[in-house]
């Protein structure tokens, strides 16, 4: 493809009232506010990405805020200095920039998806995606007691959810996971702790051994590799790690100390596309298995979510659940849904789902449009 011709880049923060809130050991969530980034070219062709980085710096350090300001101030002010041929030069492009993942990956995700609509291709398969069909688990957030928790179980295990995953933190976590394994004795299991233990709490992990989880999520710090690997040798449990891992060099490095035996990426977390593919890469030549992970994104970072988990080494269920989990309307059409467990992967091209533009235009609080003269 020639060098992409970029003509707009608008930004749109958004808010949608969730059908539950949803708990972790952060905190409760009822609304999602988040931005939409949104990419023309000359002819008129758009490509969408989503930020999903939180209202209060609570998962990481962006914010909703901070990733409008550095969208603004330097990541789209590059792109029109630095035209990218490929989606793949986006991350060249930004790689001085430290860390700010989300506001980077908003804006290479829009990219990818134009570049997929200009070649008339779905994304699945610009990413190099084979599968066509894939697996899907549910997350579920802490509840107000351990009846709630095993209702929402018994629902979702009933919908044909290949995997549940369960938030857990000190004080809700090993009589919680017994009584969701005495109830459901064969589902695939998995707890999510979102760094909320340390090693003094090692005891009350190892008892989770008891269980037979498929994995333990993030249980220590969100920027350790060191104790998670001493943490691991004496779990029989593996830990996945998420917040640690940024990059494929975190990956590596995790991966070289023995800090966990699966990663979890998600595509906001890590920086983009290109780096999740790098990431996954990587885990395949190490026979790592890898996931993919939700932020409770509308439909159009939901869609990313599909695209990136097409890949091969994704060989266990993810977090992208139905649209219909979260939303009593989503942003694109048809919504995403699950059928007996699986996702039936769009091949229309770019994302594979068409924008409902009203519904965008309904939950946008305010926009602002960029064009290279502008800058």
């Amino acid at each position: 493809m020639m060098r992409m011709q970029l003509a707009a880049i608008t930004l749109r923060a958004m808010r949608m009232r969730m059908k539950t809130p949803f708990t972790t050991s952060f905190g409760t969530e009822w609304d999602k506010d988040f931005i939409l980034v949104e990419v023309k070219d000359v002819e008129g062709r758009s490509g969408w990405g989503e930020a999903v980085a939180m209202k209060a710096p609570l998962y990481n350090e962006e914010t909703v805020g901070t990733v409008w300001l550095m969208l603004k101030e330097f990541l789209i002010p590059l792109l029109w200095q630095q035209t990218p041929g490929h989606p793949r030069d986006v991350a060249g492009i930004f790689r001085h920039i430290r860390r700010n993942y989300m506001a980077k990956a908003a804006l290479e995700g829009a990219v990818w998806d134009l570049y997929a609509m200009a070649e008339n291709i779905p994304l699945y398969r610009a990413l190099g995606g084979e599968r066509a069909v894939i697996d899907v688990g549910i997350s579920l957030g802490i509840e107000s007691s351990v009846d709630k928790l095993l209702a929402q179980v018994e629902k979702y295990v009933a919908a044909g959810y290949k995997r549940i995953k369960i938030k857990i933190k000190p004080g809700w976590d090993v009589d919680i996971v017994a009584a969701v394994r005495r109830r459901f004795p064969a589902i695939q299991l998995m707890a999510d702790a979102n760094s909320a233990y340390t090693l003094a709490d090692s005891a009350r992990l190892v008892a989770l051994d008891e269980y037979n989880l498929m994995m333990i999520e993030q249980p220590l710090a969100h920027d350790d590799i060191i104790d998670h690997a001493v943490l691991q040798k004496q779990l029989q449990t593996p830990i996945c790690l998420d917040e640690s891992i940024h990059s494929v060099e975190d990956a590596r490095k995790a991966l070289a100390l023995g800090s966990g035996r699966i990663i979890n990426i998600k595509i906001g977390r890590v920086g983009g596309l290109t780096e999740a593919k790098a990431i996954h890469d990587l885990c395949v030549g190490k026979g790592v298995p890898v996931w993919c992970g939700g932020m409770l994104e509308s439909g159009i970072g939901r869609a990313h979510n599909v695209a990136i988990t097409t890949l091969a080494g994704f060989t266990l269920p993810g977090d992208t659940a139905a649209s219909s989990r979260y939303w009593e309307e989503d942003l694109i059409e048809p919504e995403v849904t699950v059928h007996d467990g699986v996702i039936h992967v769009p091949d229309r091209p770019g994302i594979g789902y068409m924008l409902r533009r009203d519904r965008i235009d309904k939950y946008t609080l305010y926009s602002e449009t960029f064009r290279p003269e502008t800058m």
